[in-house]
């Protein structure tokens, strides 16, 4: 069982003691991550759909320092700050998912979440063996 733990400059630097990702036999989970632009280290500037987008970028940006894609997480725990974003954030998510082929997903309402950031997401990834 070899551990490795997962680090890119294409995402945020993690804002505490945690890794972007740990990889142990094929699977990867992703640390949460909050819609920062990793080139300025700032929150993007805009709504939901921005954020979501952003968001979506860092953990695909970390699945592919990883060896993976966003074809291979098979779970995704997204954390909201205000559930009537519910549809827009929906929006935006189902583009960077193949339609029928979705991952499970828990949506997981929050009080706050750093930086002031409307949503955060974690997932885990598993390499499909040929």
């Amino acid at each position: 069982m070899k551990k490795e733990f997962i680090r890119t400059e294409k995402a945020p630097l993690p804002l505490g003691p945690y890794s972007q990702a740990v990889s142990i036999n094929g699977t990867v989970y992703i640390s949460a991550q909050v819609p920062i632009d990793p080139k300025t280290g700032n929150l993007v500037n805009g709504g939901i759909m921005e954020q979501t987008h952003q968001v979506l970028k860092n953990v695909s940006n970390i699945l592919e320092a990883a060896g993976m894609s966003l074809s291979d997480v098979v779970k995704v725990n997204m954390f909201l700050k205000d559930m009537d974003n519910f549809g827009k954030m929906n929006e935006v998510y189902k583009e960077y998912f193949e339609e029928g082929k979705y991952p499970a997903r828990a949506i997981i309402p929050v009080k706050e979440l750093p930086l002031g950031a409307e949503l955060g997401i974690e997932c885990i990834a598993i390499a499909e063996k040929s």
